[in-house]
Parts: structure tokens; C-alpha cells; sequence
């Protein structure tokens, strides 16, 4: 059996910086959206433009409980039909038609009452944001994010020709409708520049990044993947791996890739990591992190 390649780069608090693989292809970014998504939230509601512990309107969760999965909702990641309808090309499913099939036997439970991965919760903070704001979240990432931090190869992934830039072949019949919060792409180094100003302090206020950092610890051990405990904070997965310490970033996967972008603040240099490989085994890409940590 042919090895993965994994493309990382990482960027250390000091300034070091390196790679392996490929440094400018083009990869999907999956989940590592969400944190991003949460950053936007996050920054409007440092401006008063959205107040994180409020009731949303017609519903029973706040803004707080969506960023951190304990809203209720359920996931439409749950579902075969979802999958299959995604191996089959066919054309992404209108948004009632996700909401009924998701929701058709309502809530998992009731808000903080559980802790339950909801891309339908993102998918309802994206609509927020560009309610609130009256422009696409393309614009407001850019906005936000990508322009003050010069990060130049991320772009909001709509239609499959924006698709076709991803490095595998297997992207280029993938509609990126179907991850319905939105998917960014961009390359390795972009990635990991994005966690680390973030992680250090370059975008949003230090009260606000308490509260991004406020994590539900969920557990210990998963199979396969390199966390000695787990958790999960507004936009960021939260844990801890035996040799590294401390965690904090979010790993992502589609039908054809996964990838880990992670910060370490525990080693000796802080380091920030950003890996990306085929294949659907998520911890692929997060033992490949762990490993540049180890070293740097």
C-alpha cells in the first residue's frame, strides 16, 4: 500500500517557519471553516452587533449554543441519505428540503441540556451574520479576516469551478453547496498563518478570546486519533495529546480528504500546525501535526 502524503506547514511564536508536501496547493478547508465562521461571530458581537446570550428570534437557543454545539439541533451528517445523495452527484438539496430530512424528529434535546456536532447550527450563525451584516459571508470573511492578515489563497468555495483548484482530482465533480455552512479553501501556509494570529492575540480582543476558548470538556480518548482528552469551545476543538500537551484548532474532513489545523502552546516554541492528506481518516492528518510539534 502506497503512504499518504501529508502537506503541513507550520509557523512557530518565535517566527520559524517550514513545510512538507506541496506549499502552494489548494485544499479544502472543511470544518476549519467553522472557526473562522466563529471568529466573524465573534468580532460582531464585540461591536454590539450580536449579543451571543440572546435568544434567537422564533427559536430557543442563543448564538453562544450554535458556536458551541449544545443548541439541540441535530446534524444532517447523521443521515445516509445525505451521503449517498453526495456519492451520487446529484444537486445539493434545497434548505427545506436538508431542514426536513434533519429535523424530522425535532430537537435532540434541549439547549445546554447535551452537547451534540451540528453543521445545521452553523449553517443558521452563517445566515445571522449575513443578516445582520446584509452581505455574503465571501465578503465578510474577506472582510474580517483574509484582507487584514494578507492571506491571499483563501476564498468561500460556491460553485464546482472554484472547486477545481483543489489539488485532488477527486474535487472536481464535488459541489461544495453540500457543506452548507460553507467551505473555504486555500493552501497549507494560509491555514496555519489564520490559527496562529488568531491564537496570538491578532484578531480578536482578549476578553472575547476567553470566551472563544471557554470549552465543554466531552471526554478522553478516541480510537484511531491522537487526543488524550477532548473538548469543545466557540468554533474550536479543545483537548490535549500525551507528548504535545494542550490542543486547540479544529480537524475537518470531506469524501475524498481530512485535514487538522491545530495550535500547541504547550511546547517549548508554540507552534502552529496545519496538515492535509487524502483519505477519510481525519487522525491521519492530526498524528501528522502532532509529530511537527514533537520536533519544533
Amino acid at each position: 500500500m502506497t503512504a499518504q502524503t501529508v502537506h503541513s506547514y507550520w509557523i512557530t511564536t518565535s517566527g520559524r517557519e517550514g513545510f512538507s508536501g506541496s506549499i502552494d496547493a489548494c485544499f479544502p478547508y472543511w470544518s476549519f471553516t467553522k472557526t473562522v465562521i466563529s471568529i466573524c461571530a465573534l468580532k460582531l458581537a464585540e461591536s454590539g452587533n450580536l449579543d451571543l446570550d440572546a435568544t434567537l428570534k422564533g427559536e430557543r437557543y442563543t448564538l453562544r449554543q450554535l458556536l458551541k454545539h449544545t443548541s439541540g439541533l441535530p446534524d444532517y451528517g447523521q443521515f445516509s441519505e445525505y451521503h449517498s445523495a453526495v456519492a451520487a452527484k446529484e444537486t445539493p438539496w434545497t434548505r427545506n428540503k436538508l431542514l426536513d430530512v434533519a429535523l424530522a424528529k425535532g430537537m435532540l434535546f434541549e439547549p445546554v441540556q447535551g452537547w451534540s456536532y451540528s453543521n445545521i447550527g452553523y449553517m443558521f450563525v452563517v445566515e445571522l451574520i449575513e443578516a445582520t451584516l446584509e452581505k455574503p459571508l465571501r465578503e465578510v470573511i474577506a472582510d474580517m479576516v483574509c484582507k487584514p492578515l494578507g492571506l491571499n489563497s483563501i476564498e468561500l468555495a460556491e460553485t464546482c469551478g472554484q472547486f477545481r483548484r483543489v489539488h485532488w482530482e477527486a474535487a472536481t465533480d464535488y459541489d461544495p453547496k453540500w457543506v452548507y455552512h460553507g467551505c473555504l479553501i486555500g493552501n497549507a501556509p494560509d491555514a496555519a498563518r489564520l490559527l496562529h494570529a488568531l491564537m496570538t492575540g491578532h484578531l480578536l480582543q482578549p476578553a472575547t478570546m476567553r470566551q472563544m476558548l471557554d470549552e465543554k470538556i466531552l471526554g478522553g480518548a478516541i480510537p484511531n486519533r491522537p487526543w488524550t482528552e477532548c473538548g469543545y469551545a466557540l468554533g474550536l476543538m479543545y483537548g490535549a495529546l500525551k507528548s504535545v500537551g494542550r490542543a486547540v484548532g479544529h480537524s475537518g474532513g470531506g469524501p475524498f480528504c481530512v485535514n487538522a489545523v491545530y495550535h500547541f502552546p504547550d511546547v517549548s516554541d508554540p507552534i502552529t500546525v496545519a496538515s492535509f492528506t487524502d483519505g477519510t481518516a481525519e487522525g491521519v492528518a492530526e498524528f501528522a501535526a502532532e509529530r511537527l510539534a514533537e520536533v519544533q
